[in-house]
Formats: C-alpha cells, sequence, structure tokens
C-alpha cells in the first residue's frame, strides 16, 4: 500500500467516523477532508474546488430552485387535493399518499415533496385516528423511493451519471433510472401500504384534536396567589398527575434542582420544568394555576414601561394638554395592541436538517426581542437533559411549541427553515405561477430528457425562467438552495477522482472481489449493493455514493463485465436509507413530529431493504445485463 492510498483510506475512514458521530455537520466533514488531502499531496491543489464547477453539483442546486418555485407556485398543493381522497380506508389513503410522494419525488427535491406533504399526512393521520408517525415515516420512505426513479430524483443519481461520463461514455439519461427505479418503488410502495405502514411503533395515539410530537418539556411559572403557591411538590405532583403531567426539575432563583424533595414547599417566582403531552398542557396548567414562563418574563418586562406612561406630568395648561393627548393616543395604542393580542396564535413548528436555528438558542437569535415570538415548549425525542428553554440549543427533528401572530410566525419560520404542523400552512401560494411554473419544470424535463441540452443547463435556464416570471423572487434564489449539500458534493467528488488516480479503489475492488465475492459477477453485484445501502444508513447518501462509484467501476474493469449494472446499483443503495434517522434527511424530518427514537426505523425499513434488494438485483441483470 503506498503512502498517499494509506494517507486516502485514513482520511476516509475518519470522514465516515465523524458522519456517524454527527458532531459536525457533514458539509464541515467534507471540506475538512478535502483540505487535508490537498495539504498532503493527494488531491493536487488546482483540482480542489473544481468540484464547485461539477455538472452534478449545478444540477442539485438548479433542482432546489425549481423544486421551491414549485411549491410557492401553489402547483403541488392543486395536485395533492386533486389526487389525495376525502373519504377512504387507512391503506388505501396512505397508499395514494406515498403514490403522490413518489411521483413528486421523481421531479423535485424529496426533502421538499415530503414538507409540501407533510402537513397532509398530519391531518390525514387525525382523520382516519392514527398516530401521525403511522403516516409520517410511510411518506418520508415513499417520497425517498420516489427520487430513485429519475436523474434528478436524487443526488446519488446525479453523481452516479458524472462517473459514467468520466469513464469516457454518455452519462445517464434523465430516465435511464426510470425501468430499475420504478419498479423498486411500485414495490416498496405496495409494501409499506399494505403492511409496512402497521409496523411502525405506537407512540401515540391521537384524535381529531391533535398528534404526536412526543411530550414537551415545559417551563411554566408559579405566580402570586395561585393554587400551587405554598403548595408541597408532592402535592402539586398529585394533581399534575391527574392531568398526564409530570415534574422532572426546578428552577428557584436561576439555580435549576434536578431531583426536588416532594416535601419542598412552592413559592411565587419558581419555575417547574414539567414533561406534558400537547394535548393536556391546558388541564396540568389550570390544575395549579400556572403560566407559561415566558408569558410571564414578556408581561414584566412590558410592565414597567406602562407605568411610566400612566405618570401625569406636572405644569400648565400646555403641559396638561399635551398629558390628555398621550393619555388618548396611549388608549388608542392599548386598543392596537389588544387587537394584535387577540392575533396571537400558538404553533408548533418543526426544525428542519440544515436550519439556520441549528445549535442556536431563543436567547442567541433574540427570539422575542427581535421576533415578538415567546419559546414556550420542546418536543425532542423524549429526552428529558434540556436545562433552560431560553439556552437549549436546538436541533434538528425539535418540535418548537412558538407563540406569536401569525405573520411574526409566518417569517420566523421562512427566514429559520422551520415547518409548521398545524393545518394553516404558513406558505401563501401564488395561484397564476401554478401553470407558467408547471410548463416551464415540463420543458426543462423535457428538453433534458431528449438530449437537447445538457441536464444542468436545461434546468439552469428553468431556474432563471422562474427568476424572471417573479415565480422565485430574488431574495429565495440563494435561501432555496441546500447548500450544505451542495458543498458536500462539491468537496466528496474531488475526493472520489483521488480514490481512482491513486489506486485506492482498485486495491478495494479487489478485497471485495477475491475475499468475499470469490470472483463471481452476480454475487460481487449484490454485495456491492448491500455494503452502499449499509453505509448509507450511517453517512449522507450523496457521499456514500462518491466513495462507492470508484470502487463499482474498478470491480467491473477486474470482472470485464459492464459497469453500468454496478452504477446502477449504487444509485439503488445510495437512496435506500431506512434503518437509521440519520441515514436521510428526510428520516430526521420526521423524527419529532413522529414522536420516533433512534430504533423504531429499522422495524418497517429493515424487510424494506430486504424487498429492494430481492427486486432490484433481477431488474438490474435484466435491464443492465453484465
Amino acid at each position: 500500500m503506498s503512502a498517499a492510498q494509506l494517507i486516502l483510506i485514513s482520511v476516509l475512514i475518519a470522514a465516515m467516523g465523524m458522519f456517524l458521530w454527527g458532531r459536525w455537520r457533514h458539509d464541515v466533514v467534507a471540506m475538512a477532508a478535502l483540505l487535508i488531502c490537498i495539504f498532503t499531496g493527494v488531491v493536487p491543489a488546482e483540482d480542489a474546488f473544481g468540484g464547485f464547477a461539477h455538472p452534478a453539483v449545478i444540477t442539485v442546486a438548479c433542482v432546489l430552485v425549481l423544486g421551491h418555485g414549485l411549491q410557492q407556485s401553489g402547483a403541488m398543493n392543486l395536485v395533492a387535493k386533486r389526487l389525495l381522497p376525502t373519504k377512504a380506508g387507512p391503506t388505501l389513503s396512505i397508499l395514494l399518499l406515498l403514490g403522490l410522494a413518489a411521483l413528486l419525488s421523481a421531479f423535485m427535491n424529496n426533502v421538499g415533496a415530503l414538507a409540501l406533504l407533510m402537513p397532509i399526512a398530519i391531518q390525514m393521520a387525525a382523520k382516519l385516528q392514527l398516530p401521525a408517525g403511522k403516516v409520517l415515516m410511510p411518506l418520508a420512505f415513499g417520497s425517498v423511493l420516489g427520487g430513485m426513479t429519475t436523474l434528478i430524483g436524487t443526488p446519488p443519481n446525479l453523481i452516479v451519471s458524472s462517473f459514467r461520463q468520466a469513464e469516457g461514455l454518455h452519462g445517464f439519461s434523465m430516465f435511464d433510472f426510470s425501468p430499475v427505479g420504478f419498479t423498486v418503488a411500485f414495490a416498496g410502495v405496495l409494501f409499506i401500504g399494505l403492511l409496512g405502514w402497521r409496523l411502525v411503533p405506537t407512540r401515540k395515539q391521537t384524535g381529531s384534536a391533535g398528534f404526536d410530537t412526543g411530550t414537551y418539556l415545559s417551563e411554566v411559572r408559579i405566580v402570586e396567589g395561585s393554587k400551587a403557591e405554598k403548595m408541597s411538590l408532592q402535592d402539586a405532583e398529585r394533581l399534575l398527575d391527574e392531568a398526564d403531567a409530570q415534574i422532572v426539575a426546578l428552577v428557584r432563583r436561576e439555580v435549576r434542582i434536578s431531583a426536588p424533595s416532594p416535601r419542598l414547599v412552592l413559592r411565587a417566582g419558581d419555575i417547574l420544568v414539567l414533561e406534558v403531552e400537547p394535548g393536556s398542557l391546558p388541564a396540568a396548567f389550570s390544575s395549579l394555576g400556572l403560566k407559561f414562563e415566558a408569558e410571564v418574563a414578556a408581561a414584566s418586562k412590558e410592565a414597567p414601561e406602562k407605568q411610566a406612561g400612566a405618570a401625569t406630568p406636572a405644569g400648565g395648561k400646555a403641559e396638561t394638554a399635551k398629558a390628555k393627548k398621550e393619555l388618548e393616543q396611549e388608549q388608542e395604542d392599548g386598543q392596537e395592541t389588544k387587537a394584535k393580542q387577540d392575533e396571537v396564535a400558538l404553533q408548533e413548528l418543526v426544525v428542519m436538517p440544515n436550519a439556520a436555528l441549528v445549535n442556536r438558542s431563543a436567547t442567541n437569535i433574540d427570539l422575542r426581542s427581535r421576533y415578538g415570538i415567546n419559546l414556550l415548549a420542546i418536543s425532542r425525542q423524549g429526552q428529558r437533559s434540556i436545562r433552560r428553554l431560553r439556552t437549549t440549543q436546538i436541533q434538528a427533528g425539535d418540535v418548537l411549541l412558538v407563540q406569536g401572530t401569525p405573520e411574526a410566525l409566518g417569517g420566523f419560520a421562512s427566514q429559520f427553515g422551520c415547518l409548521p404542523l398545524a393545518e394553516r400552512d404558513i406558505r401563501v401560494p401564488q395561484m397564476s405561477h401554478a401553470l407558467p411554473a408547471s410548463l416551464i419544470m415540463a420543458l426543462a424535463v423535457l428538453l433534458a430528457a431528449l438530449g437537447i441540452l445538457p441536464t444542468a443547463v436545461a434546468f439552469a435556464a428553468g431556474a432563471l425562467a422562474f427568476v424572471i416570471l417573479g415565480i422565485v423572487p430574488l431574495r429565495s434564489i440563494y435561501t432555496s438552495v441546500d447548500w450544505p449539500v451542495v458543498v458536500l458534493l462539491a468537496a466528496m467528488l474531488p475526493i472520489a477522482d483521488a480514490m481512482e488516480t491513486t489506486g485506492m479503489a482498485d486495491m478495494a475492488a479487489k478485497l471485495l472481489l477475491q475475499q468475499v465475492a470469490q470472483d463471481h459477477a452476480i454475487a460481487g453485484l449484490v454485495l456491492l449493493l448491500v455494503l452502499t445501502m449499509f453505509l448509507s444508513d450511517l453517512m449522507n447518501n450523496a457521499a456514500t455514493a462518491a466513495v462507492m462509484c470508484p470502487i463499482g467501476i474498478s470491480t467491473a474493469m477486474q470482472l470485464g463485465v459492464s459497469a453500468d449494472a454496478f452504477l446502477m446499483a449504487i444509485a439503488v443503495g445510495a437512496s435506500c436509507a431506512f434503518l437509521t434517522p440519520i441515514g436521510h434527511q428526510n428520516n430526521t424530518l420526521i423524527l419529532g413530529p413522529g414522536g420516533f427514537r433512534f430504533g423504531d426505523y429499522w422495524r418497517m425499513g429493515l424487510m424494506l431493504e430486504i424487498i429492494v434488494v430481492a427486486v432490484s438485483v433481477p431488474m438490474l441483470l435484466w435491464v443492465w445485463p453484465l
């Protein structure tokens, strides 16, 4: 093994470990790996950032802009309303929802497809008297399956196509992925719709009034004169138990007590940290006369200002007239404030992967003072490690209970990358843009599919048309792009090239063939598919495709067979991450709203991955013969 190979394999193992650990974002890890390869001479400095000009990276960015435009135009909302049933049983409803998700994911980013259908899925679960997770996990998996059916459906397909082109052949066309991808997606959707959704763990049976987001950790203040004042903690817990709530900590004078004594007497000003279901919040509050800590803090901040404004100035007639005018103005302002307070709403928001809010707290962003929003509670996979709400670092998949005006909540969710879980959608679709947006997208797909224009050029032209026609506002061009994914792809592509130039891909292929597959082509194909699926469950799917493509090509060359089947197997395997919440962004996105835990995914995901292997291998051998 040469020094370059040793360095490269060390960097890749370290990067995979960092991907799995999750301490740093995928794009940061990928960029660090690239820079190490440059500093050690494994990747030439002049090729360091060539990945940013790669057609696959450009196409991903443009497809994200187009997908955002389709969402904003309301075109997809019209499709959803027309195709989804209003009266049907759970099996038919879930099947149709999955079919729609797979269809949308074929032509737009699958995270965007999930975000679009997520509120509809939650409403459907409530209507069918099902836990939200029973619909959300099938929806997430269905949108992932749909992405493998076209070239633009998911980044791994674009990466696989680019590696084929690098071998001196034409890249895969728009629908080259469809025969295998559609068959696998159809089998997967059928399994999930008929049986799979029944395997999803039941975390909470919800009714039509709500859905399961897991339990909240909420801070409440004991106010003067309330029932809880001077009550022992034991008595308070007894009353809260009737409301399905429990005390997990107490804060007194900024000191947090994780396990307070049952004999402790509660005082006015104490803050209780409650673990409570969303639907039990009113009962818990009324049982002890409690108030949200955020509301009390906001009121106490406004009180001195009102007292100052109420003082009457002393002086002559001019000052009296001025005071009277100020009093009248204050009354008008008070009426306006009351009107605004009447519009204050509670909203549940799920934090999307790579949102600007991740690893920041309410204090960091001045949530109350800058945005006029109160953070009332956080739901996070049943964890109790949250110390104080205002200083807790928010993570992807968290569900936030926030309070504010609809306008403030809508602006905040849009700016920081949160998805509303209530029936009201904060996005206001421009229905006049629905038809032109759909036509432009169809034209871009047609130009790419017929080979009239290169894929990257066709979708770049479509994105430009969206901007010129105002379908995507200028301010949204760059915010609609998932930049961590773009940076990840651009950083991993030079590393993947280095696997070929250093001979490491050949070495890995020989190891797989001689030690495991015994130089059998079909066994090598199955092994490559399973290994790719395994890696995709642990690290980003685009990174998995970039790492596995050189190995797949080398394996095919050593066997003396066509590389197409092996590249297609990598595309399928990289897209099928169903065992963990970290394998795909869609899996992370449903973690909080579904009330899921890390180990909940494999129950349906393992069966689904077995079906993917069983269906895809015969199709690969038939459509792409060795």
